[in-house]
């Protein structure tokens, strides 16, 4: 029999955990909360002083049945579900739900799943914190508010299925408005101009950017205003006027919070933030490493915080003087807030839980996602530790009559963090290097000029990784809450995705439009983002979680009463197609379902006829010229096909592209960074395009 008994929120930490307790421990999991507002109502008694109604989640009466079953056998129990708000109301719904009278129950938290951290928290044992449990009930009960007295409204104005909620309606204004700023847009001409220079000692001409006449910076803003500068320039001598010489230093990045990890896992790997988080949290729980057994090689993956241990950075200080010596060992600022906000910094900044660890001795004990997810946490924490990049810096200033050109150049002097960890434009600042120094003696000779047309581009569309930096700036969602707004927005079908930009369709912005009428104080930003701050203010104590309630719900039930009334019925104009119905000939168009789009005849109920989508790749087939389409197999891979199947027979699991091979002339499959030719008798391989995204 245990005397303790550990119960942790997931089953993958128990293995973990139990190898650091021993014998006289029990470790059991919750499977996550056991207790939730009712689904079929609202959840509290508004004329109760908003006392909401728990009950135990269908499918958990036989979970709970067995842990209270090893609570009778326990001394003392333990509460180790996750180190946020959320774990600490699973703690707190577990202490309601086990009948723990007369036990010894603790709370234990730790930000690492690793043997020191487990050990040290039952040390630090500590009871419940109401003030982080009553953050959570205000979070939970707000967002049941809004989900559910506008969801139903959204079915019967608009369509069923859809639904509203605190932060994804937020959201989904912040994408509406930057696609109405793209198609406001009106672009702009205007011209770059270099004169292209050559010096003794150089082999090619140097380009002097066009800064502007003796009286200060002149912007070029079309091709009439440049033909008058050059005919200025006509026979004008090129002296070097100034030459300035300095040192910039760029300091190293700190180590990722939820937020950034998010981004540059989009960015440079390509995942969604769901897929990240969901990889981060197999880090965090434990994975079996070869010699070591199963251990947490990253710490908690939800945070704001960019605060590092004294432990960590000792660590990962000893790390650094061993495999790259004092000089790159560096002295990083400690911040625990980002611009006077107010962060989770009981959190960690995510890392390795030992920088010892690296990725290439523990790749065999890892998927290919997981290795590249763990890489890149593990090379942005040393490179935090580290010392700055210096560069030389050279600016030129040449005089050419009364206009003036320049030259920026700099040269990598040390590289310091950049030795472990570079971002994209990090590695571009090695673009301009002057092999040969400029002084005010050298003698230019010109050689003629490069000039190009331009016009300003509208707003970017956002990427998942813009839209999660985008709400961490306005203060809209938490740490926990950025990947499921973005999921949900998805599987509603209020957004699509194209490659990385994500696009509002025409469901979205007809609940966008009723939100904004009818809901502007919900989906108002700041508004949002003040309500954060109110739940951050419950968190630290300074405020009573049912005062927010109160004042927020009687003017939400309002609103609602008067939509209900003077709304009118939305109808959704759906995308039509050329595929005609076999039934009675009309165009079809393109519905959405709960596995996706499919095609539906708009005569519908009168024709019920469906047929699925192919979505079309833009690649003509090779073997009869159609176009190539996305299908599926019974078992859900994805493969690519013929539209005309089973009159033409292509299909290929890898993405063909619209490249023909330079070798044979067949066409170009996606091999992951790389295209390869698909007739296996060719071979031919290149490099793939860079992504414009």
């Amino acid at each position: 029999m245990s005397d303790n008994l550990v119960i942790v929120e997931s089953p993958a930490k128990v293995k973990t955990i139990k190898k650091f307790l021993g014998s006289n421990y029990e470790v059991l999991a919750s499977n996550g909360h056991v207790r939730d507002l009712p689904k079929s109502q609202l959840g509290f008694d508004p004329q109760n002083d908003y006392e909401p109604k728990y009950i135990t989640i269908r499918g958990k009466g036989e979970l709970l049945a067995s842990l209270r079953k090893a609570v009778k056998k326990a001394d003392k129990v333990y509460l180790a579900t996750d180190p946020d708000r959320e774990g600490e109301a699973i703690s707190w719904h577990l202490l309601q739900a086990l009948n723990l009278d007369g036990k010894t129950v603790k709370r234990i938290t730790f930000n690492e799943i690793t043997k020191n951290a487990v050990k040290e928290s039952l040390k630090n044992a500590r009871n419940i914190d109401m003030n982080l449990v009553n953050a959570q009930q205000a979070r939970r009960m707000l967002d049941r508010m809004v989900g559910y007295r506008i969801s139903p409204l959204l079915w019967a104005k608009v369509k069923r299925g859809l639904s509203a909620g605190r932060v994804q309606s937020v959201a989904l204004r912040i994408i509406c408005d930057r696609e109405a700023e793209i198609d406001a847009f009106i672009p702009e001409e205007y011209w770059s101009f270099d004169a292209l220079l050559s010096v003794k000692g150089e082999k090619n001409p140097i380009a002097a950017h066009y800064i502007g006449n003796a009286d200060g910076k002149v912007d070029i803003r079309s091709g009439e205003q440049l033909d008058r500068i050059k005919k200025e320039l006509d026979n004008a001598l090129y002296e070097v006027a100034e030459v300035k010489k300095g040192e910039r230093v760029r300091k190293a990045p700190l180590p990722f919070t939820t937020s950034t990890l998010q981004q540059e896992a989009s960015r440079t790997l390509n995942f969604s933030t769901q897929k990240t988080m969901r990889i981060a949290q197999q880090l965090y729980e434990g994975v079996d490493i070869k010699g070591e057994g199963t251990v947490g090689i990253i710490s908690y993956l939800r945070t704001d915080s960019v605060r590092i241990s004294d432990e960590a950075r000792g660590m990962a200080e000893s790390y650094i003087k061993e495999n790259y010596g004092d000089k790159y060992l560096g002295t990083p600022v400690q911040k625990s807030a980002k611009d006077g906000k107010k962060v989770q910094d009981a959190h960690e900044a995510i890392r390795p839980t030992d920088p010892y660890r690296t990725p290439v001795k523990i790749k065999e004990s890892l998927s290919r996602d997981q290795l590249r997810l763990y890489t890149l946490i593990w090379k942005r924490f040393v490179a935090s530790q580290m010392s700055p990049a210096v560069y030389d810096t050279t600016n030129v200033k040449i005089k050419a009559g009364d206009h003036r050109f320049g030259i920026a150049a700099s040269k990598r002097r040390f590289d310091g963090f950049m030795s472990v960890y570079t971002e994209e434009d990090e590695s571009k600042e090695e673009g301009n290097v002057l092999k040969k120094e400029l002084t005010e003696k050298s003698a230019l000779t010109f050689e003629g000029f490069d000039e190009k047309q331009h016009f300003t581009q509208p707003p970017a569309h956002f990427t998942e990784a813009s839209l999660v930096r985008a709400m961490e700036e306005l203060g809209i969602g938490r740490p926990s809450t950025y990947a499921p707004t973005i999921t949900t927005l998805l599987a509603r079908h209020y957004v699509a995705k194209d490659g990385k930009n994500i696009f509002v369709t025409e469901l979205g912005e007809a609940v966008n439009r009723i939100m904004v009428d009818s809901f502007s104080s919900i989906v108002d930003k700041d508004f949002t983002a003040n309500m954060e701050i109110l739940l951050d203010n419950v968190e630290d104590g300074s405020v009573e979680w049912k005062t927010i309630i109160s004042n927020f719900y009687p003017d939400l039930d309002e609103a609602v009463k008067v939509a209900q009334k003077e709304l009118e019925h939305v109808t959704i104009q759906y995308e039509e197609t050329d595929v005609k119905c076999d039934l009675c000939g009309r165009n079809m168009v393109i519905k959405y379902g709960p596995h996706g789009k499919f095609l539906a005849c708009p005569g519908f109920p009168e024709c019920r006829n469906t047929k699925p989508y192919l979505e079309k790749l833009g690649v003509k087939c090779p073997k009869c010229g159609k176009d190539i389409v996305i299908r599926k197999t019974k078992k859900g891979r994805r493969f690519y096909g013929c539209e005309d199947y089973p009159n033409c027979d292509f299909m290929s699991w890898q993405k063909p592209t619209g490249i023909k091979c330079k070798k044979c002339g067949s066409i170009m499959i996606e091999k992951g960074n790389r295209l390869q030719c698909i007739n296996e008798n060719c071979g031919f391989i290149t490099e793939k395009p860079a992504d414009n995204d």
